[in-house]
């Protein structure tokens, strides 16, 4: 049985691979992509039942048999149901409600009950939605008809949620596996290590740059926080930062991954296809947010170093050159993956099969710390790819109930509706219920998850009231992300307490004082388009300097030190002058000069508090 579920979670990849290939349409074999979706969700389920360690053995294997072989049939029939949709047929019904159930019991099985809780009070609103008081009054459907449109519709189960994971996602996960067997993943601590060298705090700008390039090839903030968290956490701990900074570091540096270009997390590839632009154009918006974000932490944890007088790393680093000398061929596949999107505008999907290949090809013939790909490693890489992937399949497919859901009860335009009357009232307002919004829903949920709800729910009404749509999907997303470390349910924070041993709402609070400014710079996206790189050069540039200069006033002020420990006066004028010189020029009407006012006024600040420090040790 065990080879069997092997080969079962093999064919989630190499299913995306061949029809990233287009092999159907190479051999003029006619498959809708709702057909390959659909025997794609029958593996992934059949997986999950396959893999659960706890239960009746017997009643596993039986729901996995029937799970393959529901959504193989659907798969196979799909055409002839598409004709039959209007009839509401007995074997429709009953294929409706079997796949319902089985998607609610592997979302539980393998999740958990939040985002099972969340399916079920949308599937409620489906049914009873006629009776909820205006403004969000939907239209009430019978339990029959829900269930047949939530299983045949292809904006539903079997809808962009699905098919952004299946057609995409789940190649740049194998992508990053590849890399991972080859030794990539030392490669980044390695450098992050030499690059850090023997600098005050450098355990922790190691889990910093080590976390944010690793985050490049995973994409998901939990697995960013066990697998360099179990070697980082520690080192900090022995360099002096307590274990609750130790954790928070950690999870936010960790959190950043998915928000790290060229991969970023599967919910950049959502964002791509919801607004139907190339990937490319989110990478390229995404690039300053990213680097503000790390500027931020980096500043902070130096000076909690300075102030708390931790010492350096005591581990034997290498010199960059060494560690580029030995695995300089991990550059290889990114400089194949944006050569491919950016110059020749190549597919998401087939870009990452160029890196991988290119991968295969160096990872063969090259080693770093004794790993090299061998055949072996290689074909194991498929199997590991489909049990990754099983709970991100299980999550986009309970997304694609909810879009369903809102599609036939009219719920997400109620929603949209009444949002938008909010925001003609004041826009701040409509921001900072949408971002609280996008925390709540997103608490105990992956970001992936997440970010397709909010961009049902929320998204909409942010572009009706007048703001561009990229910057509305990014705001959701930064915002999404952020309940990630956010308590009272902050899975990187606490995934990350767990190796410190320490308290995990503590943790939870650390990491949001650490990330401020990720809490901040999505209220920017809406008013500062050069922070997204929707401007000339000249504009970008100097948007940028002004917002890292402000950054580095409050991230001073947050710490509580610069050259010696402030007081709360000096603090609260610090983050004064940050939030004037941090402003959109939208908002004030007199361009960059109160910006450059407050960047001067500030400097001269921190000038004078250096020199006082030195004046009275």
């Amino acid at each position: 049985m065990q080879k069997c579920t092997k080969i079962i979670a093999a064919c989630i990849p190499i299913l995306s691979i061949l029809w990233a290939l287009q092999l159907p349409l190479l051999l003029e074999i006619e498959v809708a992509k709702t057909q390959f979706l659909s025997v794609l969700l029958g593996c992934g389920c059949t997986l999950v039942y396959l893999t659960q360690k706890n239960g009746n053995k017997l009643l596993q294997y039986f729901w996995a048999v029937v799970s393959f072989g529901a959504f193989a049939w659907i798969g196979l029939e799909y055409q002839r149901f598409q004709m039959d949709f209007p009839y509401l047929t007995t074997e429709m019904q009953i294929l409706g409600f079997l796949s319902l159930f089985i998607i609610a019991d592997t979302i539980r099985r393998t999740t958990g009950w939040i985002l099972l809780s969340v399916v079920g009070v949308f599937f409620l609103y489906g049914i009873f939605g006629h009776l909820v008081p205006s403004p969000l009054t939907g239209t009430g459907s019978t339990l029959t008809e829900i269930a047949v449109y939530l299983t045949f519709d292809p904006n539903a189960l079997l809808g962009t949620p699905l098919s952004v994971v299946a057609t995409i996602v789940i190649v740049f996960i194998f992508f990053g596996k590849l890399l991972v067997k080859t030794g990539c993943g030392e490669f980044f601590i390695d450098l992050a290590m030499a690059s850090m060298g023997k600098r005050r705090g450098s355990a922790a700008k190691t889990s910093i740059v080590g976390s944010a390039l690793f985050g490049s090839i995973s994409g998901s903030a939990v697995s960013n926080v066990v697998t360099t968290g179990v070697m980082t956490i520690p080192l900090m701990k022995r360099s002096g930062y307590s274990g609750v900074q130790a954790g928070a570091v950690e999870a936010i540096a960790s959190t950043g991954g998915q928000l790290m270009p060229p991969i970023m997390g599967a919910a950049a590839f959502l964002m791509a296809q919801t607004l139907e632009i190339p990937y490319s154009e989110v990478v390229v918006a995404s690039l300053l947010p990213a680097l503000l974000y790390y500027i931020s932490v980096f500043i902070q944890v130096d000076l909690i170093a300075a102030r708390d007088n931790i010492i350096s790393s005591d581990v034997k680093v290498k010199l960059v050159k060494e560690v580029l000398k030995e695995g300089w061929h991990f550059i290889l596949p990114f400089a194949v993956l944006l050569y491919s999107m950016f110059a020749h505008n190549t597919s998401a999907e087939l870009a990452a099969l160029y890196g991988s290949i290119t991968v295969i090809i160096f990872g063969s013939l090259r080693s770093y710390q004794g790993k090299r790909l061998s055949i072996k490693s290689l074909f194991s890489s498929f199997p590991e790819t489909g049990y990754t992937v099983m709970e991100l399949t299980m999550i986009v497919a309970g997304a694609g109930l909810v879009i369903g859901l809102l599609n036939i009860s009219s719920g997400g335009f109620a929603l949209t509706l009444s949002l938008v009357q909010l925001g003609d009232s004041s826009l701040t307002i409509l921001l900072l219920i949408s971002a609280c919004v996008c925390m709540v829903l997103g608490m105990g949920m992956p970001t992936t998850g997440v970010y397709v709800l909010l961009a049902a729910l929320v998204a909409p009404a942010l572009i009706e009231a007048g703001i561009p749509a990229l910057a509305a999907h990014m705001f959701i997303l930064y915002f999404g992300m952020m309940s990630m470390i956010t308590p009272p349910i902050a899975l990187a924070a606490f995934a990350a307490a767990t190796i410190t041993e320490d308290k995990p709402m503590q943790t939870g609070m650390e990491a949001m004082k650490l990330g401020w400014v990720a809490y901040v710079v999505p209220l920017l996206f809406i008013f500062t388009p050069e922070l997204l790189m929707e401007a000339d050069l000249l504009s970008i540039i100097l948007t940028f300097i002004i917002i890292v200069i402000a950054v580095h006033f409050i991230s001073v002020a947050m710490v509580g030190y610069f050259a010696k420990r402030l007081k709360v006066p000096a603090r609260l004028l610090l983050v004064c002058i940050g939030a004037v010189a941090i402003a959109p020029q939208s908002l004030i009407n007199l361009g960059y000069l109160p910006s450059i006012v407050a960047v001067a006024l500030g400097g001269v600040f921190l000038f004078w508090l250096a020199y006082s420090s030195k004046q009275n040790p």
